[in-house]
């Protein structure tokens, strides 16, 4: 759909579920993120970007406490007072909303009162675009402006994050609500997760006749689950044994004392960061002094990393990788929280059908579910649009 299309969708499903028409729209983008994986929540760098693929959050004040959140993703309204928002009133999508209404009111939001909001999106949910961030970032975005909080964009992407760790329950660090609130064309976000300064970095794809694909493999993630809780724990057990207080304070050289000091297991978790950490640094250095083809070496180390260190890949993901490279794509690398989701290819335009079959026939010979490929774009941040 168009964007017009969407805010008419968002629109009309508000009407249609609440009985009157909404007092505005705003919306927010999903991310993808080019390198930097699970190094957000260790206190490091990342690099994602926002895409042109957006959440629609129509949304009215009321005249008193209550809270209804509805959706096209849903046949269920979700109602609940705003002072009893918890973890344990927020199943299923509308956590993320109701998180961040909770979450704002914790970040000193003064002029809190009910609402409802109905939403409408084109971001693939459970396909690692973090889906969950743009619902959170559309709805952070009205309710900033319609309880006139006056909150920067900073303090929104942590509502967010404290929404999804408070409310809903997934330890995720600050990434996802960031390169959805400060999203720009063309640019990805260079962020410092410790210091949480935000640098726009330019692509440069167009230019160079490049297409970042995304291969939705199907295979849903839920970040809720053990996995990404247990990659975390073994974080927080590395730095620990290491005595410092984030793996952000690690580097390379410290990998041969930090054999002595851990078992197998976190070992590999730790080097995964320590190692993504630099190749973030790297990849950023690359953009900025030669251009996006020279990212490519940085991308698959990426992958085998999370392959093989930080075990958070799956054989779909793999898969994809693989044929995406054998067929002309100059990297590519899952991408998101793991156990599933999507990779991503940086692939020449001319290349892009060429890869596109290649992957779609090998995923139907191994009897994988048909993949969703389609390419993205580096898109604006959360807005008001109507």
């Amino acid at each position: 759909m168009t964007t017009s299309a969407n805010i008419a969708a968002a629109i009309s499903g508000f009407e249609a579920t609440f009985g009157y028409r909404p007092t505005g729209v705003w919306s927010a983008p999903g991310r993808v993120n080019l390198i930097g994986e699970h190094t957000d929540y260790n206190q490091g760098y990342v690099l994602p970007l926002a895409i042109n693929r957006r959440t629609y959050a129509a949304v009215s004040l009321r005249s008193d406490s209550t809270v209804r959140v509805a959706s096209s993703f849903s046949s269920q309204v979700h109602e609940v007072q705003l002072s009893e928002i918890a973890n344990d009133t927020a199943n299923d999508w509308a956590g993320y909303p109701l998180g961040v209404a909770w979450a704002l009111q914790q970040l000193g939001a003064q002029n809190a009162s009910g609402f409802d909001a109905f939403f409408d999106s084109d971001v693939p949910v459970g396909a690692g675009l973090s889906s969950s961030a743009a619902i959170e970032c559309s709805i952070a975005s009205a309710l900033n402006e319609l309880w006139n909080s006056n909150f920067d964009r900073q303090i929104l992407a942590s509502a967010g994050q404290l929404a999804e760790n408070s409310i809903v329950g997934a330890p995720t660090g600050i990434m996802d609500q960031s390169a959805s609130m400060f999203g720009k064309a063309d640019k990805a976000i260079f962020l410092d997760c410790k210091t949480l300064e935000a640098q726009k970095v330019e692509l440069g794809f167009e230019k160079e006749n490049l297409e970042l694909l995304i291969i939705d493999t199907r295979v849903a993630h839920r970040l809720v689950d053990g996995g990404y809780a247990e990659r975390r724990a073994a974080c927080e057990l590395g730095a620990a044994l290491m005595q410092v207080g984030s793996l952000r304070e690690l580097s390379s050289a410290d990998l041969a004392r930090a054999e002595t000091v851990l078992d197998e297991v976190t070992l590999r978790r730790v080097r995964h960061v320590v190692t993504e950490n630099e190749r973030v640094l790297k990849t950023v250095d690359l953009l900025r002094s030669i251009g996006p083809r020279a990212i490519g070496d940085l991308m698959m180390q990426s992958h085998s990393s999370m392959r093989d260190d930080f075990e958070i890949s799956v054989d779909e993901l793999d898969t994809a990788v693989d044929v995406a490279v054998r067929h002309g794509a100059i990297g590519a690398r899952m991408t998101g929280g793991g156990f599933g989701g999507a990779a991503i290819a940086l692939a020449p335009i001319d290349k892009v059908s060429e890869i596109t079959l290649a992957v779609i026939a090998e995923f139907e010979l191994l009897g994988y579910a048909k993949p969703n490929i389609f390419a993205v774009s580096a898109a604006e941040g959360a807005r008001r649009d109507a």
